[in-house]
């Protein structure tokens, strides 16, 4: 790209005024991968150019991160010392205030072939741990601000035809793209960008709608009723002072508040959805009356149970049960098992690789994972009889 420096220059100059927005005499920490640490020292040069007291930089790295997860103890990876979530707390709490930039530089699998269970307490813990400090972000008290660069495991997931060096770049010159960054003036761009997304929410409010319907070729059909007041918005917000930010980058949002009691239908992703360092592809959900009655999903089906917190997991195949000696004159389906005795029949080699395998493996993962759940495997025709416990295959402890 024949004028990367010039164009990452102009991007760094944006998330960091108009994104985070650091105010004279605010220190500004920028939490961020190895890999963006070109972007990062523009960031840090920006920051005090508007006027920051202190610019800190706090680095990461995924390799390591998955290396700690593989190898250390859940007991250690929760150990966090009171210092941690101090220090956030103290600038937030001082006269000047505190603004925090996050860089993210992700590998969407990262996680990939690691305890997803563990996986998840740890995250929990660790977010329960910095619940004060996610306070004063999550109720906007404080400007905080997400951008995105690209890291080589990302850009061929994106571009996956390409060489590595050729699916950054291209990569890049998206995220320049999608960000105003190629037309020569974001700050001014954007300002005008978000003027028409406030356009639009005083339009979408003039409706005084009840409920949006969501329809799509893949199957999305989907009612979403709206909270009684609630307001469209659009991306920027303002701290507890009054100042402006844009917590992501980029953006084209403009938003609402559902009624929890109102979702129903099913909806269908159309792009893989990361999560806890793993790819959960072709999912969907369907909601009644607010609440998820049934899911699915073509990879990872367990981890979507997990997110959701499900207590039942069902995996759709092409037969009514799992059946050990398969095809064979002492076939015999399998009512409830264990996770144990599913690892039997699994290094029995009872499952055909790439068939029923993998749908037992999800089941047993999603089984150990939280005391009380169930993983149903069976028709589609029979999922109703399965989660009535008449049919199907049942996995739990």
């Amino acid at each position: 790209m024949k004028n990367f420096d010039e164009l990452l220059k102009k991007y760094a100059d944006f998330i960091v005024r108009v994104g985070v927005n650091p105010q004279p005499g605010q220190t500004m920490i920028i939490r961020c991968p190895l890999e963006a640490a070109p972007l990062a020292r523009l960031c840090v040069r920006s920051g005090f150019e508007a006027g920051a007291r202190d610019v800190q930089v706090d680095w990461s790295d995924n390799a390591i991160s998955r290396t700690r997860m593989e190898l250390g103890s859940e007991e250690a990876l929760t150990d966090s010392k009171p210092y941690q979530l101090r220090r956030y707390l103290d600038y937030a709490e001082s006269e000047g205030s505190v603004c925090v930039l996050h860089l993210i530089a992700d590998d969407p699998e990262v996680y990939a072939g690691l305890d997803g269970a563990k996986i998840s307490r740890v995250n929990a813990a660790n977010r329960k741990f910095m619940a004060p400090w996610r306070e004063y972000t999550m109720n906007d008290r404080v400007q905080w601000s997400i951008a995105a660069m690209p890291s080589a495991p990302w850009a061929k997931k994106m571009f996956p035809e390409l060489d590595t060096d050729a699916a950054i770049e291209k990569l890049w010159q998206l995220i320049f793209d999608v960000c105003r960054v190629t037309g020569g003036d974001p700050v001014n761009e954007w300002k005008a960008h978000l003027d028409r997304l406030t356009s639009l929410g005083e339009k979408m409010n003039a409706l005084d709608l009840e409920s949006v319907h969501f329809e799509s070729a893949n199957g999305t059909d989907l009612t979403v009723g709206l909270a009684e007041k609630a307001s469209w918005e659009s991306a920027g917000s303002k701290n507890e002072k009054g100042v402006f930010f844009l917590p992501n980058i980029p953006t084209e949002e403009v938003f609402t508040a559902p009624h929890k009691d109102k979702v129903d239908g099913i909806v269908y992703g159309t792009k893989p959805y990361a999560y806890n360092g793993q790819l959960i592809e072709g999912w969907h959900v369907t909601f009644q009356n607010g609440k998820v009655v049934e899911h699915g999903a073509e990879k990872n089906a367990e981890l979507l149970a997990e997110l959701l917190d499900a207590d039942v997991l069902v995996i759709l195949t092409a037969v009514e049960q799992v059946a050990i000696n398969f095809n064979k004159p002492d076939q015999k389906g399998l009512d409830d098992l264990t996770p144990a005795q599913a690892k039997v029949y699994m290094d029995e080699n009872q499952f055909a690789k790439g068939s029923m395998l993998p749908k037992v493996q999800a089941a047993v993962k999603f089984a150990e994972s939280k005391p009380g759940r169930t993983a149903l495997i069976t028709l589609l025709e029979k999922a109703k009889d399965g989660i009535a416990g008449k049919t199907g295959t049942r996995i739990h402890q």
